[in-house]
């Protein structure tokens, strides 16, 4: 994840001049690009690390579902300059949204693969629970992805609602998942 991170800021061009315009002129919509998926790539992998600190085997499956996730999110630098270099346009937005639902999706598999390993009485299993933020993600994804194909297709307001709905995402998986970083505390203490 750290590799994908460094292929996204290399992407990024220096600024012509020395000033903030300069920065803003030459990079703004770039910068602001790589932040939000900066934020998603950070968010996978602290919640990827902490699901792994409660994994006590790892399965063939395990293997090949973290890699369906590994791919997924490898395509974040290409999607995301995608996005920044045609300022925006409805299908790079659109195909952006769907890299971010199909690394959701992903994930989930990973979560189901490694709590299938574990047995229906993990304490991953028990961690995870109902899982709101996970429910609710690719509604998200999916309302910025049919905001861009059918809301003010000839302007910018779906581009900007679906942005928004990306960003809102982000937001709310910004802290790491409590509950698993509860439970990986309470394993810690019981070592």
């Amino acid at each position: 994840m750290a590799i994908i991170i460094t292929i996204m800021v290399l992407e990024l061009r220096l600024p012509e001049g020395h000033t903030f315009a300069d920065l803003w002129h030459t990079t703004g919509k770039g910068l602001l690009s790589y932040l939000l998926s900066f934020v998603y790539v950070g968010i996978y992998w602290n919640n990827h690390h902490h699901m792994f600190q409660l994994a006590r085997q790892v399965t063939g499956g395990v293997l090949w579902a973290n890699l369906g996730l590994l791919f997924f999110l490898s395509l974040f630098p290409f999607t995301t300059a995608w996005m920044d270099e045609t300022g925006y346009a409805r299908f790079p937005v659109v195909l952006f949204g769907v890299n971010l639902l199909a690394a959701a999706c992903a994930y989930v598999v990973l979560q189901q693969v490694v709590i299938r390993a574990h047995g229906p009485d993990s304490r991953l299993r028990q961690a995870v629970g109902w899982d709101l933020k996970g429910r609710i993600s690719p509604l998200f994804y999916l309302a910025g992805i049919l905001s861009v194909l059918f809301v003010d297709t000839h302007g910018r307001i779906g581009v900007i609602i679906a942005t928004a709905c990306y960003t809102i995402v982000a937001l709310i998986w910004i802290i790491p998942d409590r509950r698993i970083g509860r439970a990986v505390r309470d394993v810690g203490s019981l070592d």
